[in-house]
């Protein structure tokens, strides 16, 4: 099993992701570099236009190393085009194991920090950045709780 490039190791036994975070960009080609570059986003799979739509960027998967991914392409002009989100209006959080090392490489490759890293109440390291096309991401230690555990509020309530 070889590391992935943000220097973690992928599960083995990980499940195959089914929720696809997913956004457009002006310059699909150039985030795809970006993410791969700043946040270490592997290329699974591209799919461009041929000929003098080369640039376009019909289709792409992005894996994240320590699991799950995205998908982007690139924004379609007019009423034809099936999938019409706003370039620059996508964000999300994103597991890491490594958040200050992933902030450094962050920042060298470009990403405009919104907030650097800190310590959260509810015990993760967290920080907070935008890539090229204006998306906010925000990556961190906080795994998110296990499914079926019981939150305070519906265990009080339960009683």
């Amino acid at each position: 099993m070889t590391a992935g490039t943000n220097g973690t190791a992928p599960h083995p036994t990980a499940p195959h992701p089914m929720v696809w975070p997913t956004l457009r960009a002006h310059d699909a080609p150039a985030l795809i570099r970006f993410l791969a570059d700043a946040f270490g986003f592997e290329e699974t799979l591209v799919v461009r236009g041929e000929g003098a739509d080369a640039d376009t960027v019909h289709h792409a998967q992005l894996d994240w190393p320590e699991g799950g991914g995205i998908m982007l392409g690139s924004v379609r002009g007019g009423d034809d085009d099936p999938w019409p989100l706003e370039p620059g209006s996508f964000g999300a959080y994103v597991v890491t194991a490594r958040p200050d090392e992933l902030f450094t490489r962050a920042v060298r490759a470009g990403a405009r920090v919104l907030r650097e890293p800190y310590d959260t109440d509810h015990g993760s390291r967290d920080f907070a950045v935008r890539d090229i096309e204006g998306n906010r991401w925000q990556f961190g230690t906080y795994r998110g709780e296990p499914r079926g555990a019981a939150r305070p509020e519906r265990a009080a309530a339960e009683r």
